[in-house]
């Protein structure tokens, strides 16, 4: 299996920022434009740009939807994208626009009848965001967790034509720790689906860690802060890992 390098851009207030663990108090902003932002990374050879609508994640709807909507129509890269898609409006808006894969995240855990309706519809371009606290998922721009193991809602979805899982462990996230690798090929081994790595990678032998399982379904790895702080480059992280 191909392993792919999604740099990420985190948008809040139309600025690109880093939370740590996902607390919104802990901000680091890197960045007033998400599009030039978008571009460094295309032009550094990036095929895909992950991007997040913090607002959106916190206030429940679209707030930086702009954003995306012009990397989609601008820059030649494909761009999957998370943060306050909680409608079945929401997902038609960024399909109709162009963008390859929405993640939902949240809903996953709340309504999991619509989201299984979705992934009947839509396959393959939703993607299903399990962001995870000591095993348990996280919902609501992790404000808040749940009394549900992320292996087994991971499962219940693969069966439901999930493809694809963004796994995230919060405890990791921002802290350039490193990956929690074994939660991850977990994640991979319990649902059979594509998990991409999301928290903690902090270097170019973290990626090559999670590479080495890519046979086992971990299909990439999603780099924010080790590019923002820059541990290396998204030109070197896919040099690495081609």
């Amino acid at each position: 299996m191909s392993f792919t390098v999604y740099p990420a851009i985190d948008m809040r207030g139309g600025k690109c920022v880093r939370l740590t663990q996902g607390d919104y108090a802990q901000e680091t902003i890197y960045g007033d434009s998400p599009f030039d932002m978008a571009k460094q990374f295309v032009d550094e050879g990036a095929e895909w740009i992950h991007m997040v609508d913090l607002d959106g994640a916190k206030d429940g709807k679209r707030v930086n939807d702009v954003f995306v909507e012009r990397v989609v129509k601008e820059l030649p890269a494909r761009v999957q994208v998370g943060g306050g898609i909680r409608t079945e409006e929401d997902v038609v808006h960024y399909l109709d626009q162009g963008v390859d894969r929405v993640i939902i995240g949240s809903l996953a855990v709340t309504n999991p009848a619509l989201v299984k309706e979705w992934l009947k519809k839509y396959g393959d371009r939703i993607a299903i965001g399990l962001d995870a606290k000591n095993g348990y998922v996280a919902t609501h721009g992790w404000i808040e967790t749940s009394e549900l193991k992320a292996v087994d809602l991971g499962k219940e979805l693969a069966e439901a034509g999930a493809e694809t899982f963004i796994f995230t462990d919060i405890a990791t996230d921002g802290m350039l720790s490193g990956p929690n690798v074994d939660a991850v090929v977990e994640l991979a081994e319990c649902t059979g689906a594509e998990v991409i790595a999301s928290g903690g990678v902090s270097s170019l032998e973290d990626l090559r860690t999670l590479q080495a399982v890519s046979g086992i379904g971990v299909a990439g790895a999603i780099v924010g802060k080790a590019i923002y702080t820059n541990k290396f480059t998204v030109k070197q992280a896919i040099e690495e890992t081609s």
